[in-house]
């Protein structure tokens, strides 16, 4: 199995092959028409449309059966299949995404939508645009982090892996925003106080320091 060091590097090379070939791997901005959540949800009606239309988010597999690519693309919790085809997109920008892009980029695209004859919701691509160049691979299998501590520590790998997880901090968000609203409302005033940073910051503030025991590392006030 390769090395973070190597995958990172190869997906280096292939960030410099899109910036070789022109492409923008990090544009501003996208051109999303509609969210996948909204297509799930009335999916009959978007197979009616005659219009095309674009799609955005985060590519979480992808499967190659010759002239065609399949990319599984995730939007929040909600999830449909990009369909690509070489017939369809031209051999250079066909072969532009099926050989530079990688689970946990981001990607937007145009087309129609269709259901497989499994009865998979899917996007028919005629145009495509690369919103982001992922250099760090996801955890393996996108089933969620299993230590303990690397959830603690790096959550936005638990909610990029964990649609429960997510869930629960949509909630937690919420809740928030509806006490503070009420409290705001009822004349009250919200105050920052100092917290913990694993780097000193302050501007021209003289840092307080203090190690914590329990991760063995220096933190700053």
């Amino acid at each position: 199995m390769a090395s973070l060091e190597e995958l990172r590097n190869t997906r280096s090379k292939k960030l410099e092959a899109l910036k070789q070939a022109g492409v923008n791997v990090y544009p501003s901005q996208s051109k999303r028409t509609h969210t996948i959540a909204e297509v799930i949800a009335d999916f009959t009606k978007f197979t009616n449309l005659k219009k095309p239309i674009i799609l955005a988010g985060r590519i979480v597999a992808k499967r190659e059966h010759g002239s065609i690519l399949f990319l599984d693309v995730v939007e929040n919790n909600s999830k449909i299949q990009f369909y690509f085809q070489l017939n369809t997109l031209g051999e250079k920008k066909f072969k532009l995404i099926l050989e530079n892009i990688d689970i946990g980029d981001l990607v937007e695209a145009k087309g129609k939508i269709f259901a497989t004859a499994r009865g998979e919701k899917t996007l028919d691509v005629v145009d495509y645009k690369i919103l982001v160049k992922s250099l760090r691979p996801l955890p393996v299998g996108w089933y969620g982090l299993k230590d303990v501590e690397e959830r603690l520590r790096h959550r936005y790998l638990e909610l990029l892996t964990s649609p429960e997880t997510k869930e629960l901090f949509v909630k937690k968000n919420l809740f928030w925003q509806t006490v503070r609203a009420f409290l705001a409302k009822e004349g009250f005033l919200e105050v920052e106080t100092p917290v913990f940073e694993d780097i000193p910051g302050g501007a021209d503030a003289e840092p307080f320091s203090t190690h914590y025991n329990a991760l063995d590392r220096d933190f700053y006030l």
